[in-house]
């Protein structure tokens, strides 16, 4: 007969810690200073050297009233802007957005580089377009992961030097509003196999109603199809950094969110915009998904950007201030 062996409750955490520390999560953390930032040849070049593609929407025929920088989401890259880059130009809007590191055409494809590298790298490209538009209002679009760069930033000790924040469906999916099972598993594998990737297949999640564009999407090759467990890991600390940090956001701040999410649920947003402060403009979009300005109505909470701009206190044309 077998005979059932007793573990004991010190022995089963013993354990546990070793698995844990057999293998860590790889953070591909940039090195140290050696160039001042700047951007150069259609590039940004960081602090420490790292070149990171650069792509630019500028108005032709007027003069530029305002610029906003965009920063994409996850396993995207800048050329999520490209449509909304190019409607905003037409209205006097300049545009820029870079590849972040690990992401699109920058260095360490698929690689985490950890949050403080990606909350520097933006003080720094905001400063350096700051040097090309010393006197234009200037504002930071961030789309998922990027609305939560944006927040760290900006509750850091070296925030951007901006005149307010546009917020498209941030990713604030932090760890107190996950299961305690996907928190669980997530630790445990990004411990252990920090290197086995996932891929989306046979989740049905609808990112966008934008078919055509979801197959370019999904044809890109720039766009990160099978993402490794310990980038994702990244992802959720800089969830939980941004979560926390978002009763700090204290300059005029725009947010966008479609009912049709789903990617980062209502829960996660509705705390944040709890923690947040009360002049924070929220506009919610009845038949929005997480790909907000890419969707077949993208031009809406484009427009409501356009017209949030030029007087963050003025009625928005299209979206809602009430949840469904």
């Amino acid at each position: 007969m077998y005979r059932i062996r007793r573990v004991s409750i010190p022995g089963m955490i013993a354990g546990v810690l070793f698995v844990l520390s057999a293998c860590s999560p790889l953070v591909n953390r940039p090195g140290k200073q050696v160039v001042e930032p700047r951007i150069e040849n259609g590039h940004f070049v960081a602090a420490d050297g790292t070149v990171l593609p650069m792509r630019t929407w500028l108005p032709q025929d007027s003069p530029v009233k305002a610029v906003i920088i965009g920063l994409h989401g996850f396993n995207d890259y800048s050329n999520f802007f490209a449509a909304p880059g190019n409607y905003l130009s037409h209205l006097g809007i300049a545009c820029y957005a870079y590849d972040q590191r690990g992401f699109g055409g920058a260095p360490g494809h698929g690689l985490w580089s950890g949050v403080e590298a990606y909350t520097n790298d933006l003080s720094c490209f905001v400063k350096a377009v700051h040097q090309r538009y010393p006197r234009i209002p200037l504002y930071i679009l961030g789309e998922s992961m990027g609305g939560a760069v944006t927040i760290v930033a900006m509750a850091g000790t070296n925030p951007p030097n901006v005149d307010g924040i546009i917020l498209v469906a941030p990713a604030v999916w932090g760890r107190e509003t996950m299961p305690w099972y996907q928190r669980w598993l997530l630790a445990v594998t990004a411990h252990t196999i920090p290197w086995m990737t996932l891929t989306g297949e046979g989740l049905h999640v609808v990112p966008s109603d934008n078919f055509k564009m979801l197959r370019s999407f999904a044809r890109d090759p720039l766009v990160i199809k099978a993402t490794r467990i310990d980038t994702v890991y990244g992802l959720s600390n800089l969830m939980d950094k941004a979560l926390a940090r978002s009763e700090k956001m204290q300059l005029p701040t725009l947010v966008q969110y479609g009912e049709h999410d789903q990617i980062i649920p209502p829960k996660p947003i509705f705390l944040m915009l709890e923690k947040m402060p009360k002049t924070t403009r929220k506009v919610f979009y009845r038949h929005g998904y997480h790909m907000l300005l890419r969707d077949l109505q993208g031009e809406k909470p484009l427009a409501d950007i356009a017209a949030w701009i030029t007087d963050h206190n003025d009625a928005l044309p299209y979206g809602t201030n009430k949840w469904k």
